[in-house]
């Protein structure tokens, strides 16, 4: 089955047709969309999404390039949303979290003090860590082994090979998505043909990363499909080999996750229905 391990659905870009594209992504057959808030004005709102659909999981964190409009308060009230929500069996992980040292301007004390009470939160509550990692692999690093997590995703990977054995070594996989499909991505497309089996999951990170068919769209779940497709392409696989074992990887990293697949059948959409 098809899980989108990072998608942003509750952000405006799909308020025009967001039950729309819902229904594309089920069409499609993605089995499960996962969805990390990015700020705590955002809990809410993935929390709904995930209310209103039965394969929706979601996350709560705070994403670092939210951190520096960030309340001090903010932690407080994510360690009581998420003490809120422990029984909410669509609450998978915390995230977004992690660092961002790309975007210029940035308070990286900052962004670490917040990911590392971000980590501690986890390893609290038992639940894993949806991680933004932008040039900032090391560091990232130095905290999970400073806070070890119970396991988790590094979304939309971009280190080297060396890098990503170290996350995998801690039991972070590394989410691959539609940057996956350029051929100029040539560090990126080089660890989705050569790392092993146990490392990959598949993301859109919708509304953004478009895959290169729609290099200047939206990107939508939907997409997801040819992303795998693309994905087990150049590893030189079987589509449906491809698509269950990332499945089952995101199973493993994300132990609520097959509860939330158990939730009846995906639904069928209004436009199949008619």
């Amino acid at each position: 089955m098809l899980i989108d391990t990072h998608c942003h659905l509750d952000a405006r870009e799909f308020d025009a047709d967001r039950e729309d594209v819902i229904a594309r992504a089920w069409d499609a057959g993605v089995a499960a969309i996962v969805l990390p808030a990015v700020d705590a004005g955002g809990f809410d709102a993935v929390r709904a999404l995930a209310a209103a659909y039965p394969h929706i999981g979601y996350a709560l964190g705070i994403h670092p390039l939210y951190v520096d409009r960030a309340e001090e308060g903010d932690l407080a009230r994510l360690r009581a949303a998420l003490e809120h929500a422990l029984d909410d069996p669509a609450l998978l992980a915390i995230g977004e979290i992690g660092l961002d040292f790309f975007e210029p301007g940035g308070d990286r004390a900052r962004q670490e003090r917040f990911f590392a009470a971000q980590l501690a939160m986890a390893r609290e509550f038992g639940l894993p860590v949806l991680m933004h990692v932008r040039r900032a692999q090391d560091t990232v690093l130095k905290h999970l082994r400073r806070t070890p997590p119970p396991g988790g995703i590094a979304h939309a990977f971009n280190g080297s090979a060396q890098q990503a054995g170290h996350f995998l070594d801690l039991g972070i996989v590394l989410g691959f998505g539609g940057a996956m499909t350029y051929d100029r991505a040539l560090r990126i497309r080089g660890l989705a043909r050569g790392l092993p089996e146990h490392a990959h999951v598949l993301e859109t990170d919708a509304p953004d990363i478009p895959p290169e068919w729609i290099a200047r769209g939206r990107n939508e779940p939907a997409q997801l499909v040819r992303i795998a497709r693309a994905f087990a392409e150049l590893r030189g696989e079987p589509l449906g080999a491809v698509v269950a074992r990332t499945a089952a990887n995101a199973c493993r990293v994300m132990p609520r996750l097959p509860a939330l697949l158990a939730r009846g059948d995906v639904p069928v959409s209004a436009s199949r229905a008619r």
